[in-house]
């Protein structure tokens, strides 16, 4: 059965990090892209960030240099590096196969101070 868990939200001061983690089981993870998805309160959901199968990456403009997405083929999972977080990041950031129907849970990420 194929599914993805994120972990790693939480709440944090405006410029601090985090670090989300998505891990994929039933599914031959290291042929597909992956991407990072958010939605805050009120607003649609956003595309954040995707990496290829060859690691090519693309961010939204919103997020570019401060967002770092990656992948471990080996530990079937992808990560999304958050620095220098601002209160507009605020949302649950959800994990997707890009471009399927499948997606995490999702995890909260609160920017506060």
């Amino acid at each position: 059965q194929a599914q993805l868990v994120e972990s790693g939200g939480g709440s944090v001061q405006p410029g601090g990090s985090l670090r989300l983690s998505c891990v994929a089981s039933g599914i031959m993870f290291r042929i597909n892209a992956m991407a990072w998805y958010r939605q805050a309160p009120g607003k649609q959901r956003e595309l954040v960030a995707s990496i290829s199968s060859s690691g090519s990456k693309n961010y939204a403009d919103s997020v570019q240099g401060r967002f770092t997405i990656s992948r471990d083929n080996d530990k079937t999972t992808v990560y999304l590096q958050m620095n220098s977080l601002k209160p507009e990041d605020t949302a649950v950031y959800y994990c997707n196969v890009f471009r399927t129907a499948l997606w995490g849970q999702g995890t909260q990420v609160t920017v506060s101070s």
